[in-house]
């Protein structure tokens, strides 16, 4: 090795570093005599004299690129070794290993330099004091980046060839793969096509990402593996809601051929690392897209509602798909005083709904924001909407967008003659092109200008033209829209008709609603913006709650002394009063009554020998009856109602032995006299 006179005793007397790396995984596992070779320099450091203990090797970057040092752990290593000058020597196949950046090999031979360590690759040792061996590893750092630089270019510029015309193979999605000609075929696995077929049928039918995984419950899912052990084998697993947006998002199942569709986006951290992501991008800026490219599980068309419908489920972005509740506003209501969103809360065990203003959650809640039932907003908007899509207002919608489409058709014939008149222009230039004589130059060069002129114009001809028909809007069936615009109160009303369903067809016309309640008022004013911008205002009454007629009351009031519950209910139907939901009175509305306006039952004996009430078992035992009353309600002690509605307790001795073990075992209860021997008096 050439230099070996340049390594000293005080080089020998430090570490030698042998550094191991090569750029990927599969470099790593196919091409195993690289690595060999790197890893003989152990051997080739001893030769030059360095004990076998002072000899370390780092591999840590092995699968990991050159480009950048702040990604290598080992790099890092190496780096901090040398500048706390334990090292002696660098050892590396070649200099190209250690990095393709010119600043991060500058950084490293700078730092040898300082610290008088040699850099030891197959040509021979470098002295970084000496100019020339520095001058000599600078001009072989920058020929190594150049050549990543011109190597990278030619593989990424023959990929990007390969793909504009459709032939470059990439992995497939599960559901294809490559036949005998190299062509993209669906899978010959029946049940692999059937169950990448059913994701899409799924999420059509449930119109949510969420609710496919929910239908492959219990069920598998196909992943054709690439690379690795695994590399072409089929496997089966859960299907997540990853995987699921996976193959949704994917254009290949569309038919679509597509390359360029991600980019990476490198960034520096705080403490100087570099991070890469892959960014996805817009589809104009994809580099290739060829449609009809192979045979698709679905349409382009499909493919384009099912990429709408992902993006109107995504309420991270300000959506508001419609859920499976009943309220029809929620996710696009707000409140007109305070500007918050509306959310919605149910109550009680029927669950009620209610739209209630979220304001509170930053205390920019008014006085004047109030919730409301959901009912009564619900009521008045849909009978606003059926009353909106009727047969006249269909027609005055269809007649408004046959004249945007006739329009769009003046504009595509106009754009269709412009393309016919820039065709017979670039072929004419091309016709006097080919007539000229080779020998006249001059000529030759200006009719040569004139013709790739034409042909750019023929060439934004076609795109003017391909736009004017993809922005041709298309025009519904008019006879069909009537049929459904005249059964659609039937069909709003029908027991099968989800609310999912009544949210999705209100969304499609409405864009968001605001309520603002009147002060002191049951009246709420109902605002109402249209998705063509139109806004409108209605007005809903609140629901008055179902009360007890004030007569039922009073007559309650006077008689509720004197007469048992049954009779009192006897007496309010003989009457002709009604409970506030306008049933019959039975007993438990007349305890309702007692409860609700502190309306005493009569006060009657109990009825049989050996009873005590409440009040006198709680004497007994020195409490208070609010504990014999609970344990009653758990039905843990025994007792009886009398027809008036008071409990009774048949106080015998195995009774009494149960109320005071229920004492005796309760932490809580302090008996304030002491316990009266069974039999006592009271």
């Amino acid at each position: 090795m050439n230099g070996e006179a340049k390594i000293t005793a005080s080089h020998r007397s430090r570490i030698a570093i042998i550094y191991v790396r090569q750029s990927t995984m599969v470099q790593v596992r196919d091409h195993a005599e690289s690595t060999t070779r790197q890893y003989a320099l152990a051997g080739e450091a001893e030769r030059l004299g360095w004990p076998a203990e002072a000899v370390e090797v780092i591999d840590t970057d092995l699968g990991v690129s050159g480009r950048y040092g702040s990604d290598r752990g080992g790099f890092r290593d190496v780096v901090a070794r040398v500048c706390l000058g334990e090292v002696g020597a660098v050892f590396g196949l070649e200099v190209s290993r250690f990095a393709r950046s010119s600043a991060e090999f500058t950084r490293l031979l700078e730092l040898a330099r300082l610290t008088d360590t040699l850099v030891i690759d197959v040509d021979g040792v470098y002295d970084l004091a000496d100019f020339n061996d520095r001058l000599l590893l600078g001009l072989k750092g920058s020929m190594s980046e150049a050549e990543l630089h011109l190597l990278f270019g030619r593989l990424q510029g023959a990929k990007r060839a390969a793909a504009a015309r459709g032939e470059l193979r990439l992995p497939l999605p599960v559901g294809y793969e490559y036949d005998a000609d190299r062509s993209i075929v669906m899978d010959a696995d029946e049940q692999v096509r059937q169950a990448v077929a059913d994701v899409f049928a799924e999420f059509i039918r449930t119109g949510s990402a969420y609710g496919v995984v929910q239908a492959f419950t219990g069920r598998k899912f196909p992943l054709r593996a690439y690379g690795g052990v695994w590399a072409g084998q089929l496997r089966w697993g859960k299907l997540t809601h990853g995987r699921v947006l996976g193959v949704l998002s994917n254009p290949a199942y569309a038919g679509a051929y597509a390359y360029g569709q991600h980019r990476l986006v490198r960034t520096v951290r705080p403490d100087g690392t570099v991070k890469t992501a892959s960014r996805v991008l817009p589809r104009d800026q994809w580099q290739v897209l060829i449609h009809d490219h192979h045979e698709g599980y679905l349409t382009w068309q499909q493919y384009l509602d099912i990429e709408a419908k992902l993006a109107g489920n995504r309420t991270n972005a300000g959506a508001r798909p419609p859920r499976e509740g009943p309220p029809l506003c929620q996710g696009i209501i707000s409140c007109g005083h305070c500007g918050h969103r509306v959310g919605t809360r149910y109550q009680g065990r029927t669950q009620v709904a209610y739209y209630d203003c979220m304001g509170h959650r930053d205390a920019a809640r008014s006085q004047r924001c109030r919730s409301v039932a959901a009912s009564t907003i619900d009521t008045v908007l849909a009978q606003l909407l059926l009353s909106t899509l009727t047969s006249e207002q269909i027609d005055l919608t269809l007649d408004a967008a046959e004249q945007v489409q006739q329009r769009h058709t003046r504009a595509h014939r106009a754009a269709d003659l412009a393309l016919q008149r820039a065709q017979y222009e670039a072929d004419l230039a091309e016709r006097a092109f080919a007539q000229v004589e080779p020998e006249n130059r001059l000529v030759a060069r200006t009719l040569e200008t004139r013709w790739e002129a034409k042909l750019t114009a023929l060439a934004d001809a076609k795109t003017a033209l391909a736009a004017a028909l993809d922005a041709r809007p298309p025009l519904p069936d008019r006879d069909r829209l009537q049929r459904l615009a005249a059964d659609l109160p039937r069909l709003w009303d029908h027991p099968a008709t989800s609310a999912k369903d009544r949210k999705r067809l209100l969304r499609t016309v409405i864009s968001d609603v605001t309520i603002r309640s009147e002060h002191d008022s049951d009246q709420i004013r109902v605002g109402v913006r249209w998705h063509t911008g139109a806004t409108e205002e209605i007005t809903a009454t609140r629901r008055q709650p179902d009360r007890t007629p004030a007569g039922a009351v009073e007559l309650a009031r006077r008689l509720g002394g004197v007469l048992s519950d049954e009779q009192l209910a006897e007496t309010l139907n003989a009457q002709g009063f009604r409970t506030g939901k306008g049933h019959q009175f039975d007993i438990k509305a007349v305890r309702w009554i007692r409860h609700a306006f502190k309306i005493r039952a009569p006060r009657t004996q109990c009825l049989h020998d050996g009873e005590i009430t409440i009040k006198q078992a709680a004497a007994r035992l020195g409490i208070t009856g609010d504990a014999i009353y609970h344990w009653i309600w758990l039905g843990q002690v025994p007792a009886r109602r009398d027809p008036s509605g008071r409990w009774c307790i048949l106080w015998t001795a195995e009774v009494e032995a149960v109320y005071r073990e229920k004492v005796t075992g309760s932490v809580h209860l302090k008996p304030s006299t002491p316990l009266i021997p069974a039999g006592g008096a009271v």
